[in-house]
């Protein structure tokens, strides 16, 4: 099938389906940008990414969506860029960092940068006496092991005691961000890409950390980016919300077609725990109490994880998808490794469905905030299960079309990726081919 393929004035062309129009839109460039590098994040996209995109399918101001904002990428590029913004996102953490992000045209920065020297008089007269941290830890939050060791405990709590004194709620948050985005780097854990044990990775307990330095350095990066963010242009004209929920009850939330242009990835068909792996920061900022927090956020995922929906007999399609092949491969990895029980094909399988009648709901989401005529940029990935290649881009440029929208393109620009533990495990998945490649795509859709 040849589709359309979108140059950089948004304007359709006949082309080949596996153009390289769009940039490498990998995260990892985002570490050293102002704003974007206040917190390290384990997916998401290159803002160059989003910065191209937006100069390419929105001449004038208009309003941008992700429905998956994490901290903020698309969110931060449309305001620079003179946009309206709205982002949805489950996890409260990613949520606190979407905003502070946000706000930082608002800030005094003058408060701020006296607060951050007022930091620095507090927990230097605090650590040099006897000093008694009237913050302990968050009672409900359990690990295998010491999170913080004695020494670097005593100094977290001499920081938490500071925060919650400070009285001007935005100036707070960036304290509070600071620390949340700092915390693991001074702690007994670390992403491997998840979280666990520093020791499980072969690497030494933090017995002592210089935390109120990192936090610092932390603080005063921020301090730097707002005054640049600040200058870049006026933003008191613009439409800004972060919003906390699930894209599917988008409807309760915007008007239909109110939206020009769509930047988002979804979370990947990789079982990858978002939520989990940031067990850490949630109860240590007060945003979860106890598992029942977790389920919630579980319930709320994009796409059931696979120790949910392992042991069910059969979750199946919910919609039908002609001139494909997606049923027929998800009934072949049923049939793969059923010795295995729950950690064989049919678990796999059923994980598989349950992603893509996320992905159908999705779709129509997309379709229900559009404007006729209007773009959505869908960052995606494919996924290997059971040795086992799932074209995951094309079944869902396929599920879309299928959802009223138009399938303009779909854009490899990232041809090689690195996979986790579901692609290399012998236990669960099997090795992957050495003719299955793992890639990143951009499926580009259009409101008819």
């Amino acid at each position: 099938m040849r589709l359309p393929v979108i140059p950089e004035n948004g304007e359709a062309t006949a082309g080949s389906n596996k153009g390289n129009g769009f940039s490498d839109p990998n995260f990892s460039k985002n570490k050293k940008l102002p704003i974007h590098r206040w917190v390290p994040w384990i997916a998401g996209f290159s803002s160059e990414f989003v910065k191209s995109a937006l100069n390419g399918y929105l001449r004038n101001k208009g309003t941008v969506l992700d429905p998956f904002c994490g901290v903020g990428t698309t969110i931060v590029e449309a305001i620079l860029g003179g946009h309206n913004a709205i982002g949805f996102e489950i996890n409260p953490y990613a949520v606190l960092a979407s905003r502070a992000k946000a706000n930082a045209y608002h800030i005094d920065i003058d408060k701020f940068t006296s607060t951050i020297e007022d930091f620095r008089q507090f927990y230097k007269g605090k650590i040099s006496s006897n000093y008694k941290p009237q913050s302990s830890p968050p009672q409900g939050f359990k690990t295998r092991a010491c999170f913080y060791n004695p020494r670097v405990l005593q100094k977290v709590l001499i920081v938490q005691d500071f925060i919650l004194a400070i009285g001007d709620e935005n100036v707070r948050d960036l304290f509070r961000l600071a620390f949340a985005s700092t915390m693991i780097s001074y702690s007994n854990y670390s992403y491997e890409p998840s979280l666990g044990r520093r020791v499980s990775a072969g690497r030494d307990e933090i017995h002592d950390f210089p935390v109120a330095k990192a936090i610092t350095d932390k603080l005063t990066d921020m301090a730097e980016d707002i005054v640049w963010a600040q200058e870049q242009m006026d933003h008191s004209n613009l439409d800004i919300q972060i919003i906390n929920d699930s894209f599917f009850h988008c409807e309760k939330h915007i008007l239909p077609a109110s939206v020009d242009l769509v930047i988002t990835s979804p979370p990947y068909l990789n079982n990858y725990h978002y939520n989990r792996n940031t067990r850490p920061q949630l109860y240590w900022l007060g945003l979860a109490h106890s598992p029942d927090d977790f389920k919630k956020l579980e319930d709320m995922n994009f796409g059931k994880f696979w120790q949910t929906v392992r042991d069910q007999d059969l979750l199946d399609l919910s919609f039908s998808l002609p001139d494909t092949d997606i049923e027929e491969r998800l009934q072949k990895l049923r049939k793969l490794n059923r010795e295995k029980g729950s950690y064989g094909g049919n678990g796999w399988a059923n994980y598989a469905a349950s992603y893509f009648n996320d992905c159908r709901k999705f779709a129509e989401g997309i379709n229900y905030v559009l404007k006729p005529g209007g773009t959505a940029l869908v960052v995606i990935g494919n996924s290997i299960l059971q040795g086992m290649m799932i074209p995951t881009d094309e079944y869902f440029g396929k599920i879309a079309a299928s959802a009223g929208l138009e399938l303009m393109k779909i854009d490899i620009p990232r041809a090689t990726r690195v996979g986790n533990s579901i692609i290399q495990s012998d236990v669960r998945v099997g090795k992957a081919k050495a003719s299955h490649q793992l890639y990143e795509a951009v499926v580009v859709l259009r409101k008819p």
